[in-house]
């Protein structure tokens, strides 16, 4: 993929990770109350291999979560985007947001810019979110865009372990939301 993206939302840049990233994802991962429902804490070696999974899968497949910063400052905000790994329950828009800045709205912002991406340039007719039945967090938002719980679900192998709640809605449905907020 020669032209990567990069999205703008009113306070935030999402763009592809790079390397440069890596002591941001690793101290986000490194936070257990941030880790608990992605997958628990990782060794800085472990995340190292998340982000170059990432980058190549946006070379392959063209899409792949983004990391989120601050427009202004910079700051690392988290990791959102389109997510959909081999044996994966769907076609996934998640994120993963940095303690310090939950509560903040940017889970919520970067996800509805993540999920016109899915719609728009990716052509998905519907998207899930896969949660842990104990994120409460997530669950407000994946409410707050609209989605609604579709069913129990499980993740593929090494995290099948235990069931996820798998949220979601369609590009129509998405659509629509989009036409009446804006």
């Amino acid at each position: 993929m020669s032209d990567l993206p990069v999205l703008t939302t009113e306070r935030l840049i999402l763009r592809v990770p790079q390397l440069s990233d890596l002591d941001d994802w690793a101290a986000m991962m490194a936070d257990e109350e941030t880790a608990r429902y992605i997958g628990g804490v990782m060794p800085r070696s472990m995340v190292w291999r998340g982000i170059m999974c990432m980058i190549g899968a946006w070379h392959e497949v063209g899409y792949a979560m983004f990391t989120a910063r601050d427009r202004v400052t910079g700051e690392f905000i988290g990791r959102m985007g389109p997510w959909s790994p081999d044996g994966w329950p769907g076609l996934e828009v998640g994120w993963a947001i940095k303690r310090s800045a939950w509560r903040q709205g940017y889970g919520s912002e970067a996800s509805a810019a993540c999920m016109d991406f899915a719609v728009d340039v990716l052509g998905w007719t519907d998207i899930i979110h896969t949660i842990d039945p104990a994120n409460e967090g997530s669950k407000g938002v994946a409410r707050h865009l609209g989605s609604r719980y579709l069913e129990q679900s499980r993740l593929p192998a090494p995290h099948d372990h235990q069931p996820v709640e798998k949220w979601g809605q369609t590009a129509a449905e998405w659509r629509a939301r989009r036409r009446s907020a804006g």
